[in-house]
């Protein structure tokens, strides 16, 4: 029986509904108290990463035997503290919670953060590309890694680098473009990446399972596009007019993700278009074929 510690919300959620009860025991935290709800495969506990006094239970004889961690916080807001309080300053206030000796034990910790710390690029971006130290999430994020990796042993510590989630609950997107309060960007460096929620929490569950893992990953599709076209095809999707567009700085990359792939994940929802018509209910088959290359 392995015990996983999952610190998060709905990532954490889809990440233990893929994994055999009769081999993982769920141990989740999160800010807000959770009610038990039948057939719950976590058992959830109240803790809050900015306070270290609630995570003062971790030390306890229960969590001496913990194998494995997932590691995907939301911070409450973009600001600096929240993002300081839940990654740079919030994993090792976790790790230094847990019982003397646990960290040595660890088989898998996998950290969920952003590709938020590459800068604009027309370019593929993969885990080479040098980062952008220069923004606060990003700057966090890093840290963060660099944590994961000195207080770990080598092979046990991995990073997973998102690009942007959506599908249930993820949809703002859909309702911005058909309330026409979205604006689409206009010039180059634009570039948008997605990844389907349950495609990211396969990724999760891949990493924590497989042998000889690489420390860093990039979960995201296979199609990135330009951010003006995919808002352009969304819209002519759920039949609202098309956003208007503004010239805007460089705010895109075009990431790859070759080498989560190599590992032997394999993307649902390779097309972000093919998801969000999922979660609308319809096919892309009944959609001019601008929308659908």
């Amino acid at each position: 029986m392995k015990t996983l510690l999952l610190v998060g919300g709905d990532l954490c959620e889809r990440t233990a509904k893929l994994l055999d009860p009769a081999h993982w025991k769920c141990i989740g935290l999160r800010r807000s108290r959770v009610q038990p709800i039948g057939e719950n495969t976590i058992s959830w506990r109240q803790a809050d990463l900015l306070n270290p006094e609630s995570l003062s239970f971790l030390g306890t004889d229960e969590f001496s035997g913990l194998t494995h961690i997932l590691y995907a916080p939301s911070p409450d807001s973009r600001t600096m503290d929240q993002y300081a309080g839940v990654y740079s300053q919030g994993l090792p206030r976790l790790l230094g919670s847990l019982p003397p000796g646990t960290l040595d034990r660890l088989q898998r910790c996998v950290l969920v953060g952003s590709s938020a710390v590459w800068s604009p690029s027309d370019d593929w971006v993969d885990e080479n590309t040098p980062v952008q130290q220069t923004n606060f999430r990003g700057n966090s994020i890093l840290e963060a890694e660099a944590t994961l990796h000195a207080l770990l042993p080598p092979g046990t510590g991995v990073a997973l680098r998102l690009s942007g989630l959506y599908g249930p609950g993820r949809l703002k997107l859909l309702e911005g473009l058909q309330a026409g309060t979205i604006t689409a960007p206009d010039g180059p460096g634009h570039w948008a990446n997605r990844i389907h929620i349950d495609d990211a929490a396969k990724a999760c569950a891949h990493l924590l399972t497989i042998s000889d893992p690489q420390p860093l990953y990039i979960g995201t599709d296979d199609c990135p596009m330009p951010t003006a076209e995919l808002y352009d095809a969304l819209a002519q999707l759920i039949g609202a007019s098309l956003p208007a567009r503004q010239l805007r700085a460089p705010s895109g990359k075009r990431l790859s993700n070759a080498r989560l792939r190599a590992s032997g994940w394999t993307p649902a929802w390779p097309n972000a278009l093919e998801g969000y018509a999922a979660q609308c209910g319809v096919t892309l088959d009944q959609y001019p074929a601008a929308i659908r290359s």
